[in-house]
């Protein structure tokens, strides 16, 4: 198994525990009956089904280990699947759910043409039995969700995140958009960190991100949509790495994401206003008269939904907070991983750039971490541990160092030396 994979693995078994990791679940014995019933898709080993000993066996190793410890440690086997195995079965079932408009028959044929059976091997009748022991047969004449409001009575429980297109500025005479990136405290509507930018990259979520974090702690959770910037590995990783659950809306459903789009509108209503009269002439005054406007009005004004002001709610509750010990720790946090082999000159090479690392490492497959955004530094990681930070080789500079021997490497052999000394000898 590649390290990418054993990766992607480690965020699908933290998937599954941050739940229990995070007291999300009522009753944990529920909660590990639900998941461990159905089988579920996995990276590299298929669709699984999995006991509640496994489950509870992750949660342990995260404890001890953090996100590494849920790596697998090199298992290579693989299991089979044959024609309605309880795996296939559940695939099938879920596939009803999606498909409830159609009949029993549209919907065997809908599976034929999806390439999910062929007629030869299952036939109709075995889905009819199917869908009749689960109660799938009828069709739902109106698909409509059921829509709970909810709100957490604890801050830093859930944090809301989203991207709203901004205030347009006015330099030289053209017109620029900007967007703005929010997280909003569940709980008590608090904004933690809110930033204007001009486009709408991964960088720029991840710089409000981690000054939310620096500045209120570390949430349970972090819900947000389904845009690029959220489905980002290293956004995944750096959540499973703080013991946050992250999860996702369901697509074409913004109404799941409220208070953040109402903050939205008091934005538009409340602080736009302000600006027609002084037009910010940079992206930094807009920023700067934002946070101010943040800090001094919304903040500190009642907020109509939870009958107080949002800071006041947020102060009332700061003692179970959980900030984050080191600060610099977030920089490392959010660093792109990729692997490299290293070459038999002690090199590696990454977007066209040659970076020097110790001797020992020659011929291993090494883990490096660093800032897409400023590719000049690598960080060489071992056992998920910073072991050595390298540099762009400067050809110059190279050709007057001398190079330390790799421990246990021979000297070269000197031919005059060994003239010398036979003649010695002679």
């Amino acid at each position: 198994m590649t390290n990418e994979l054993s990766e992607q693995v480690a965020l699908f078994r933290y998937g599954l525990i941050s739940p229990l990791l995070n007291n999300q679940v009522t009753s944990k014995k529920d909660y590990l009956s639900e998941i461990c019933g159905k089988a579920h898709d996995v990276p590299y080993y298929g669709r699984k089904e999995f006991a509640p000993k496994t489950i509870e066996s992750w949660l342990r190793d995260y404890r001890r280990g953090g996100f590494a410890a849920l790596k697998p440690k090199g298992r290579s086997d693989k299991g089979s699947c044959r024609a309605l195995t309880p795996e296939e079965k559940e695939h099938i079932l879920e596939l009803r759910q999606k498909y409830r408009l159609l009949s029993v028959v549209l919907f065997y044929e809908q599976l034929i043409i999806d390439g999910v059976l062929t007629p030869d091997n299952v036939s109709y009748h075995t889905i009819y039995r199917l869908l009749k022991v689960n109660n799938l047969l009828e069709r739902d004449a109106l698909l409509l969700k059921e829509r709970k409001r909810f709100s957490y009575d604890k801050i830093n429980i859930l944090w809301q995140g989203d991207m709203s297109v901004g205030y347009y500025l006015i330099i030289g005479g053209k017109k620029y958009r900007t967007n703005l990136f929010v997280f909003l405290d569940d709980c008590s509507r608090l904004v933690p960190f809110g930033q204007f930018f001009f486009n709408e990259k991964f960088d720029c979520m991840k710089t409000v991100l981690q000054q939310a974090l620096a500045r209120r702690g570390i949430p349970k959770m972090i819900y947000v949509d389904n845009g690029k910037v959220y489905h980002a590995d290293q956004l995944h990783v750096a959540c499973a790495s703080l013991g946050i659950t992250l999860t996702h809306t369901q697509p074409y459903d913004p109404q799941a994401k409220g208070k953040i789009e109402r903050f939205f509108g008091t934005v538009r209503r409340r602080f736009y206003p302000l600006l027609a009269e002084k037009p910010p002439k940079t992206l930094d005054e807009l920023n700067e008269r934002f946070w101010q406007w943040l800090e001094l009005d919304y903040h500190r004004k009642v907020h109509s939904g939870i009958g107080i002001c949002p800071l006041d709610l947020f102060m009332s509750q700061a003692s179970s907070v959980r900030m984050v010990s080191d600060p610099t720790f977030l920089d490392t946090l959010f660093l792109k991983r990729d692997y490299r082999k290293v070459k038999h000159d002690a090199t590696i090479t990454l977007l066209n750039q040659i970076f020097e690392v110790p001797p020992r490492l020659i011929g291993q497959k090494i883990e490096i971490r660093y800032d897409p955004s400023a590719p000049t530094i690598l960080h060489i990681y071992e056992n998920d541990k910073s072991i050595f930070t390298a540099k762009v080789v400067s050809f110059i500079d190279n050709a007057h160092t001398k190079r330390q021997r790799n421990e246990g490497q021979q000297e070269p052999i000197s031919f005059e030396r060994l003239l010398a000394c036979k003649q010695e000898g002679s």
